[in-house]
């Protein structure tokens, strides 16, 4: 399975992440805001769609900045942790510009912080690896 994500940067270098509803696989865990690559969809594409889904803003693909990438399995989805798990990939992207005011849309809660101060949140396993190549490309 092939996600985006991406860390929105304001002018101040705060980075936006997003808290995951509590009742969601990963409930209450934060991570970037993003979604899945559907059929069809360049994974930039799927960015512009995810962050008007859930943050209802507006982004041009052309202002998306590549830093990396983590790869790992799914967590079932089934309360429980029964099903299967599939394999995972995760693209991170960074945006320095984009139109409107990101709001919760899609989750429980939204914080701005320091790049270094991400990785101190509770998060899906595959959002450390992110944080740290965010880290590393600011």
């Amino acid at each position: 399975m092939l996600v985006v994500a991406v860390a929105l940067v304001d002018g101040s270098g705060t980075v936006l992440m997003q808290q995951r509803h509590f009742d969601a696989v990963h409930g209450g865990l934060w991570e970037f805001p993003g979604g899945k690559v559907e059929p069809g969809e360049t994974p930039e594409d799927a960015v512009v769609r995810e962050l008007a889904e859930e943050l209802g803003i507006v982004v041009d693909a052309e202002a998306l900045e590549t830093v990396g990438f983590a790869s790992g399995q799914t967590v079932p989805r089934e309360k429980g942790g029964k099903g299967p798990s599939r394999p995972l990939v995760i693209l991170l992207y960074a945006c320095r510009v984009w139109q409107g005011t990101p709001a919760a849309l899609e989750a429980a809660d939204l914080a701005w912080l320091v790049p270094g101060a991400i990785g101190d949140l509770a998060m899906p396993p595959l959002d450390y690896p992110l944080a740290e190549a965010l880290c590393r490309h600011l």
